[in-house]
């Protein structure tokens, strides 16, 4: 008998849809990774022509096994380089004072001074390097699968090993429901003191197509987190009108992408019947999905998306990048929320296929 694959101790869990419709678009399956912050590593997606496709940029469970682990592993960064890492407790970027002798920053958070691993930054010389995506990517947490389309996970995560303010305790749950995929995460502060917290998830959307230059992005929103170049991917503190621009998706049908390079936080998020929603739509395969969150502190939406890459990463999270930085203009809402003890805060995202009508 094969010893099945394990991720930081724990194996790859399938969800089986139970509930899905019989013919149109709709999630099957789900491969969630317990070992490693319970990232989702795939998710199979029927087509409108009936096909199974993989819905996510992913590589293959065995490979994705050696992925993690070796020297651009650290601080479990492969987990944001395919599938979909959930990040907690803060999203994006975190800029700090390199500290010498370690792999580490010394940032300010919500007023007080802690040490986070300087795991990315830009690849140019001399460019910074900083926190990034939280502090999760490669948390073992234990769970239970209570039915073949759901999947439970709770994480003692207390301070983060002494990185993070309070005491949290974070929960999560994948589901399968109606050809739907569907996310939540509930964080709770078990500590003394304020928990600064910003959730997100990081999903790396495939177009089945492979045609990236026709496909379309619908995110309504009002302004554009201006960065500092594309290497660094820094908040310069403005925040531009995305109104006629390049960056302007608003339209009911979206806009196409092009040979448009994309590596923005959206903010201002309009919402629709209490969610904030972004739409992919792949013309070629008739395919659009629907990523939508009703969760009220989700105010950011990062998008990244290569021109030479057949996939779209959709980021629904609670904070802009580098939110305790000074260019942020005072008064400025970056989005991190604030737990008093005791307190709790869910975050919920819901992904849906739809088919495109013919031409």
């Amino acid at each position: 008998m094969v010893d099945p694959l394990r991720f930081g101790g724990q194996p790859l869990l399938t969800l089986t849809a139970q509930d899905a419709p019989a013919e149109g678009p709709a999630f099957l399956e789900a491969s969630v990774l317990p070992g490693r912050g319970m990232m989702l590593l795939q998710a199979r997606l029927r087509l409108p022509d009936g096909r199974v496709v993989d819905a996510l940029a992913a590589p293959a469970p065995e490979d994705a096994a050696r992925e993690f682990g070796g020297e651009e592993d650290f601080a479990g960064n492969r987990s944001f380089a395919f599938g979909g890492a959930l990040l907690a407790p803060f999203a994006n970027r975190i800029r700090g004072t390199a500290l010498e002798g370690s792999r580490e920053i010394e940032a300010t958070v919500d007023g007080r001074s802690v040490r986070l691993p300087r795991n990315w930054g830009g690849k140019a010389d001399g460019a910074e390097q900083y926190a990034m995506h939280g502090l999760i990517l490669e948390a073992t947490v234990p769970f239970a699968q209570p039915s073949p389309d759901r999947v439970q996970g709770r994480l003692n995560a207390g301070d983060f090993d002494g990185r993070w303010p309070s005491r949290a305790e974070l929960s999560f749950e994948w589901r399968l429901t109606a050809g739907a995929l569907v996310l939540k995460v509930v964080a709770r502060n078990v500590g003394r003191d304020i928990l600064p917290l910003g959730l997100g998830w990081h999903p790396y959307f495939a177009l089945p197509s492979g045609k990236r230059s026709q496909a379309r992005l619908r995110l309504p929103a009002a302004h554009r987190a201006e960065v500092n170049d594309y290497d660094e991917v820094l908040p310069t503190g403005v925040l531009s009108d995305v109104t006629g621009t390049t960056f302007d998706f608003n339209a009911a049908g979206g806009a196409p992408l092009g040979d448009l390079y994309l590596d923005d936080c959206f903010t201002d998020l309009g919402r629709e019947n209490g969610e904030a929603v972004v739409e992919i739509f792949d013309p070629a395969a008739k395919l659009g999905l629907r990523i939508a969150s009703p969760t009220p502190q989700v105010k950011a939406v990062q998008v990244y998306a290569p021109p030479d890459k057949a996939f779209v990463v959709v980021e629904p999270q609670f904070n802009l990048a580098d939110p305790y930085s000074a260019v942020w203009p005072q008064g400025t809402d970056t989005g991190m929320a604030t737990l008093k003890p005791g307190e709790e805060l869910p975050y919920e995202v819901r992904v849906s296929a739809f088919a495109l009508p013919h031409p």
